[in-house]
């Protein structure tokens, strides 16, 4: 006779338990109902559930497309006009003091006839940056008293330099001494102008914090509508599974098709909507942080090199007050690319170019911080290191040129200094700034065309399905639903 063994049960753990008297409980609670209360009543969830989920979805997608317009037709061209003015507000100051170092020598005659043009081509750019700032720059009360002030500066400016540039007209002064009067004009003009800068510099600052502002907002819904819509899709799903169920338990169908296809559907549109809305937030991330941080950085850094290039006329211009227009060309050389132990402008370009030379070697050593700094550690799109790399050795050559200025000038070639500063060709200081000022615009335009890249790439792929998708989806997915409930509560009638 055999004898039969009886395997022991596997132990039951607490959770098992949990979960099954969990089951037991709905399962009870379902049955108690009659079966059409039940299926309408599980109906009625899913539909409203539904539509929670296509307004949630809805609401996300044109959330993210508003942020981007924000950012993208808004917030950033504030930016970019007010570091615009910025940098044309340098610039003039700088052609009125290379007109005045010139004064009328014959010699100089066309460098005074460049700088005058250039004078006037910046007076309407000036115009054309305030105009689009004001226009942009709604009711918000700091923006607008920064405009009254590079309003009032500029009137004020313009009055003075215009009396400056009249009266080096009419005089005969030699190259580099102008009248006393004629400076002292243009002394006052200059602090007039350091005002007008200050001023445009508090509009640059306070339209980057609104943009930053705009990113963090429209980042933050971002993440915060990926959860809702995960949620809001698993509730769906699980309503879809539970009616799927109940349908099983009670009537004894094994599946059903349209329930089960609903099912599915708002399982994959959710995933779908995810993806897309995590696509979003990276080129948010892409426009915002990899992009225009880099054009604001490089935008400043090309208005401090303008003011630091006048800063060198200057130099020339007021003997008497060279020292102090030495130290704010090195102060702003610092803010450019900050060299740690640096103490002088001598130190400074050999510093300089061991640094520029090092990271030309290896791209992940990086010896300076500052504006320049901060965009070499923030390379990202194709062609962004190699033009980052000439953007460095052209500012070197630039800051070399500077010491070539001031070592004439130091030794009494006043006129060969003057001659190195505001020259053209090839081989002078104004030459040399001209082909690193086309580096820094090369690397702004890299990044200008990745911000704008990013922006219509995610507003493309937004247009014409921000409502659409999830409108869709809905009545697609209610019709499958009552498809699937509708005969079987025919059954009952």
């Amino acid at each position: 006779m055999t004898a039969t063994l009886n395997r022991p049960s596997a132990p039951t753990t607490p959770t098992d338990q949990r979960t099954t008297g969990l089951l037991a409980s709905v399962r009870r609670l379902l049955f108690r109902w009659r079966t059409p209360s039940v299926l309408r009543a599980l109906t009625g969830v899913i539909l409203v559930l539904a539509v929670a989920w296509g307004v949630v979805v809805g609401g996300a997608f044109g959330g993210v497309r508003d942020g981007l317009s924000v950012i993208g037709h808004q917030a950033a061209p504030q930016v970019a006009a007010s570091a615009d003015l910025r940098f044309a507000l340098s610039d003039l100051d700088a052609q009125v003091a290379n007109v005045l170092l010139v004064g009328t020598d014959a010699e100089f005659a066309g460098n005074r006839r460049q700088a005058l043009d250039t004078y006037e081509k910046r007076r309407v750019q000036v115009d054309a940056d305030v105009q689009q700032v004001a226009a942009n720059g709604g009711a918000d009360p700091s923006t607008q008293r920064s405009i009254r002030t590079v309003l009032d500066d500029l009137g004020r400016y313009e009055a003075l330099a215009g009396e400056a540039l009249l009266l080096n007209e009419n005089s005969h002064d030699p190259v580099g001494r102008p009248g006393a009067k004629t400076l002292d004009l243009y002394r006052q003009a200059t602090g007039v102008m350091a005002h007008a800068l200050k001023a445009a510099q508090e509009l640059t600052n306070a339209n980057h914090r609104i943009l930053g502002d705009a990113y963090a907002v429209s980042h933050g819904d971002t993440s915060w509508s990926q959860s809702l819509v995960m949620l809001l899709g698993i509730l769906v799903c699980g309503a879809l599974v539970l009616l799927q169920l109940y349908l099983r338990w009670r009537l004894r169908r094994l599946v059903n098709p349209a329930v089960a296809v609903a099912t599915l559907l708002v399982a994959c549109l959710t995933v779908a909507a995810i993806v897309l809305l995590v696509n979003e937030q990276d080129k948010l991330k892409v426009a915002k942080k990899d992009a225009f941080d880099s054009v604001v950085a490089l935008s400043e850094a090309r208005a401090l090199s303008y003011d630091a290039n006048a800063d060198e006329s200057r130099y020339l211009l007021d003997q008497d007050h060279a020292a102090d227009y030495e130290r704010a060309f090195h102060e702003k050389a610092e803010q450019i690319a900050t060299l740690p132990g640096v103490n002088d402008l001598g130190q400074y370009v050999q510093a300089l170019d061991d640094a520029a030379a090092r990271y030309q070697r290896d791209p992940r050593d990086v010896r300076f911080d500052g504006l320049f700094g901060t965009e070499v550690r923030n390379v990202t799109f194709d062609g962004e290191q190699a033009a980052a790399e000439h953007l460095l050795a052209a500012y070197s050559t630039y800051q070399r040129d500077d010491q070539g200025l001031r070592s004439l000038s130091r030794s009494g070639q006043l006129r060969q200094a003057v001659a190195f500063d505001v020259g053209t060709t090839s081989g002078t200081s104004n030459y040399d700034f001209g082909r690193y000022d086309e580096a820094l615009q090369s690397v702004i335009a890299i990044n200008k065309q990745a911000f704008d890249t990013a922006l219509s790439e995610g507003e493309a792929a937004l247009s014409g399905w921000t409502w659409l998708i999830p409108g869709l989806a809905v009545l697609v997915m209610l019709a499958l639903v009552v498809l699937g409930v509708r005969p079987r509560l025919a059954e009952y009638r």
